[in-house]
């Protein structure tokens, strides 16, 4: 098992459905995972689901990348987007598992162009509506 950054491969997928999320907005999140050396689609959330819904379709024991394409309204009324990214690392979660996620997530963020804001949650209050309005501010 690669651990360094370079190691890690991106595959195509994860790419072709981040622009997809970007540009046409066709899913509302994306969660990827990491299998033999490589970055993978996980899961695909539909136009129409709530946040709740994305923060429940992370597993309590397994690391994760998201992203989340986020909509809100402004303190002075004006609609607005972010892409945020999330490193999801709960901490029941493998210690391995924990050192992989972390040592390739820069390299995988890199392959993702358009994230305008990035999270790091261990467990569900980290991310929770409340932080993400905040960061996303």
């Amino acid at each position: 098992m690669a651990n360094s950054a370079s190691g890690m491969a991106v595959n195509d997928e994860c790419k072709l459905k981040f622009l997809e999320l970007k540009a046409k907005r066709n899913y509302r999140y994306i969660t990827f995972k990491i299998e033999d050396q490589e970055v993978v689609l996980d899961k695909l959330g539909s136009p129409d689901d709530s946040y709740d819904k994305f923060t429940s379709s992370l597993p309590a024991d397994e690391c994760r990348y998201a992203v989340y394409d986020f909509d809100f309204t402004t303190d002075e009324k004006c609609q607005k987007s972010k892409i945020i990214f999330i490193a999801w690392a709960p901490e029941t979660s493998k210690v391995r598992n924990k050192m992989v996620y972390a040592s390739s997530k820069d390299r995988f963020k890199r392959e993702l162009e358009g994230i305008q804001v990035e999270l790091q949650a261990t467990d569900y209050s980290e991310m929770s509506m409340d932080i993400v309005k905040a960061r996303a501010a």
